[in-house]
């Protein structure tokens, strides 16, 4: 008896294998749910990512499509926990094992305030926060652009507010949607549309309060990006106080609701009334002063006009004049009366020194008639000699009969 041959073992291909594993585990697992570590994280320029979920005992490979990574509220990044909903399936051009992803959440935290921190961070770091680069409110602008939503609650308190503190500024509404998938884009549309506009000076960009999900076309980057590129500033006026969106802090002002970025945006036209008012009374009184002022001035000026005329000036030299005369008058009337009196001296000295003065005194003054001698000795005569005698009050004629008989 012939032993039966044995049988042949199945033979397969690499491919077979890979193949089979993938079907088998098609049917066999699908879809599930995977918790893990992101690492490896690799971005490819078609929009694809693929990175490795790993735990303390072992890791697998993961692709996240284009199609799945558009659809996350969050950008992956290696060490972050997420949970990873997607297809078990083999990779067989490498032989690995792989999970196609579907869906992707952090894992502790929801996926919108991941994204908000991540975008928080990433523009911080760009300096789209800083105050430096904020803008100071038109203090009366010619027009103001709203963004918001044509039938939302926000839109009919900024018109309340607005005509309430000044409704002559006209006002120019860019409406869009405010929430819902794609309506960022629509946000920043409107906003760059606004921007366009010569005569719009500001923005508002308000809408009310709401979840965080609400509020996620305010808390994207698009938005942002359209805020920081205005050509004006744009008052941030999103939910209520508690809420802080993206938004608010790239806005150029932050208002805690669109009630109070419209009381932002125009003046109080009460306010503006008694400031008007105040302004009056100071100008008035300022213009009383400044014209009291220059009228003392213009005196003064007229006074020194008046002073250096022709005819002031002659006047003045007139006086002068006269006042030099007198001067003179004096001064040569006191120096004809020292001379005066000096020559009264004089006279009086000469007067006492004069023969005449002598003769007045009983004294004679006798003269030779023949010479006219002056004799002072009996001895210049001889008898018969004819004198003239000088006296005080005219002259006598002698004639000397001799020497010693004393007759002339």
């Amino acid at each position: 008896m012939s032993a039966e041959p044995a049988e042949r073992p199945r033979v397969f291909t690499v491919s077979q294998l890979l193949a089979g594993l993938r079907q088998l585990l098609d049917d066999r697992v699908g879809r599930l749910w995977v918790v893990g570590e992101v690492s490896n994280l690799r971005l490819a320029g078609s929009g694809h990512a693929y990175f490795s979920l790993k735990d303390d005992g072992g890791q697998i490979r993961a692709a996240l499509f284009r199609s799945a990574a558009r659809r996350l509220a969050f950008e992956p990044e290696d060490g972050l926990e997420v949970l990873a909903y997607g297809d078990v399936t083999v990779y067989e051009a490498r032989g690995d094992l792989q999970i196609i992803v579907r869906q992707l959440e952090p894992r502790g935290q929801g996926a919108l305030q991941l994204a908000f921190e991540q975008l928080r961070r990433r523009l911080e770091a760009e300096g789209l926060f800083d105050p430096g680069r904020k803008r100071a409110l038109p203090p009366f602008p010619r027009c103001v652009g709203i963004v918001t939503s044509r039938s939302a609650a926000a839109l009919r308190d900024v018109l309340e507010v607005t005509g309430r503190r000044l409704a002559s500024v006209p006002l120019l509404v860019a409406p869009t949607r405010v929430q819902g998938e794609g309506a960022e884009h629509e946000v920043a549309a409107a906003l760059d549309a606004l921007s366009l506009v010569p005569e719009v000076d500001l923005v508002l960009l308000v809408r009310g309060g709401g979840s965080l999900e609400d509020l996620q076309s305010f808390n994207s980057e698009v938005v942002a990006r359209a805020i920081a590129r205005s050509r004006v500033p744009v008052v941030s006026g999103v939910g209520h106080e508690v809420d802080v969106t993206i938004a608010d802090l790239v806005a150029d002002v932050r208002a805690p609701t669109p009630s109070a970025a419209a009381e932002l945006a125009l003046p109080d036209r009460n306010a503006l009334a008694r400031n008007l008012e105040r302004d009056g009374h100071r100008l008035s009184r300022a213009m009383r002063a400044l014209l009291a002022a220059r009228g003392a001035r213009v005196e003064r000026e007229r006074a020194a006009l008046h002073a250096l005329a022709p005819r002031a000036q002659l006047a003045k030299r007139r006086v002068r004049l006269a006042d030099a005369v007198h001067a003179l008058e004096r001064a040569g009337t006191a120096r004809v009366s020292a001379s005066r009196q000096r020559l009264a001296g004089l006279a009086a000295r000469m007067e006492s020194l004069s023969p005449l003065a002598v003769l007045g005194r009983g004294y004679a003054l006798v003269r030779r008639q023949s010479d006219g001698a002056i004799l002072r000795s009996p001895a210049q005569v001889a008898p018969g000699d004819r004198l003239s005698l000088r006296v005080a009050e005219g002259e006598v004629a002698a004639e000397v009969l001799g020497p010693d008989s004393g007759q002339a």
